[in-house]
């Protein structure tokens, strides 16, 4: 089922999203995911089939950063 995911982050310039990017690829696939660097709460949004929160707080985790689901 085609999800819409939506975390908050301490994601917050190109060059975190440039650290982050082989991992979230890796997790949910390429084009998948977008950062919103410009939100006060670096929001991250993830979409595809049968999203995993947990997969994706682990990848972002992984390299570094932090990922909290939010509400949508």
């Amino acid at each position: 089922m085609k999800q819409e995911l939506k975390f908050k982050t301490n994601i917050n310039c190109m060059g975190c999203v440039g650290n982050v990017t082989k991992a979230l690829n890796e997790a949910v696939g390429a084009d998948n995911w977008s950062v919103d660097i410009q939100s006060p709460n670096k929001r991250m949004t993830v979409r595809g089939e049968d999203v995993d929160a947990n997969l994706v707080i682990a990848a972002v985790t992984k390299v570094g950063f932090r990922a909290e689901e939010i509400e949508a």
